[in-house]
């Protein structure tokens, strides 16, 4: 079957180590959506993170979409309209952040083009804040003003540390939510059901598309869901392990255009 859409992560898959699409990259990706392929940018950053990318890449022009929040927000890039939302009830607010507090670990969440935090300073709070074009805000008391349905909340803190966090916050919250890792770093809180693969099923459903027809790339453990659905699931060479392991082809890694590989070999 002919493929017609590819589905990218953006950190360590689509941009280099520089935030940045490579000339070979972008060019691949024109070509492609001049021939009429489906570009879709699927990324657990927030959509205002995602729109400098897409508009970059014309995904206006070429009738693209954004999958942001990790799959809680489908974007139609060609009218601007959210064609799927889903996030967090508020009633959970207030047990995630007294998790936070209590494993000492940072905590973000989202409000309009702000990042909302306990800690501004932390280096995983301005690394967030830099790649998702947000200002930062750092509220007297987050479990006051947090008080409304959200999409997402992110813990922070070195690996090692947040992988036992992981565990715990699972065991607290019950199966009500995906919880899972998007970064050795990020512990990513969403609502239940929602991933990358949830939500690109939900859009290939919207436009009559067959999942054999999909590529989808990624190198992180959010993309595990989107390259096991996928009808060829792709691993960058910097993919981590399990993600590598699951994949039906691996190709170069962010840095040397393997994104743009990909589309050469397969789509054009």
């Amino acid at each position: 079957m002919e493929y017609g859409m590819i589905v990218l992560d953006l950190d360590g898959t689509l941009t280099n180590r520089n935030k940045e699409v490579t000339r070979r990259n972008y060019q691949a990706l024109m070509e492609a959506q001049k021939r009429g392929k489906i570009v879709v940018l699927a990324s657990g950053r927030p959509t205002p993170g995602v729109l400098p990318l897409a508009e970059y890449l014309k995904l206006e022009q070429y009738g693209g979409y954004i999958l942001s929040f990790n799959g809680g927000v489908i974007m139609d890039c060609a009218s601007k309209e959210v064609v799927f939302q889903k996030w967090l009830p508020k009633e959970i607010n207030q047990t995630v952040i007294g998790l936070a507090e209590k494993e000492r670990v940072d905590l973000l969440t989202y409000q309009d083009d702000f990042l909302i935090t306990n800690h501004p300073d932390s280096p995983y709070v301005q690394l967030e804040a830099r790649v998702s074009h947000l200002n930062v805000h750092k509220p007297e008391d987050l479990a006051a003003y947090v008080d409304f349905p959200v999409p997402k909340f992110l813990m922070a803190e070195e690996g090692g540390y947040l992988a036992l966090v992981e565990g715990r916050v699972k065991a607290a919250l019950g199966g009500n939510f995906s919880i899972y890792r998007s970064d050795p770093f990020f512990l990513e809180i969403l609502p239940k059901g929602i991933d990358k693969a949830k939500c690109l099923e939900y859009l290939l459903n919207r436009i009559s598309m067959k999942r054999e027809q999909v590529i989808a790339c990624g190198d992180g453990y959010n993309d595990r869901s989107m390259i096991q659905f996928a009808g060829l699931g792709v691993a960058m060479e910097n993919a981590v392990l399990p993600l590598r392991k699951d994949a039906d082809y691996i190709t170069a890694s962010n840095e040397e255009d393997g994104v743009a590989l990909v589309v050469e070999k397969f789509l054009l």
